[in-house]
């Protein structure tokens, strides 16, 4: 059963987010809404992971499912994102256990509950 959600607008080629845990929008459905996204990871106690505020925006006004991971690291070739993510993703990781929004900058995390 996945825990996670992969929003359309990240990596469908992704080493780290292949397995079970994950499942990318891309195979469910592309062209969903972010409301069709956002029903979608609550029906199914997903945690959204996007490069949209949108669901920053969303989650702060609504108790878990789903939780947000919310990564902001601006335009990077494909090397220097997996770089960026690989380097953190274990401790974002821990932080999506007690906190609704996980926030993913290039020189910080920031989390909240």
């Amino acid at each position: 059963m996945p825990k996670f959600l992969i929003d359309v607008n990240l990596p469908y080629h992704f080493s780290l987010w292949k397995g079970e845990d994950y499942i990318h929008q891309k195979d469910i459905d592309d062209e969903w809404t972010d409301t069709q996204i956002w029903n979608y990871a609550r029906e199914n106690d997903l945690t959204i992971i996007s490069k949209d505020g949108d669901f920053s925006t969303r989650v702060i006004f609504h108790l878990p499912p789903p939780r947000v991971i919310h990564i902001r690291l601006g335009n990077l070739k494909m090397r220097e994102f997996f770089v960026a993510i690989n380097t953190v993703w274990d401790e974002v990781l821990e932080l999506n256990k007690e906190h609704k929004l996980v926030t993913v900058f290039g020189d910080r995390l920031e989390a909240i509950e």
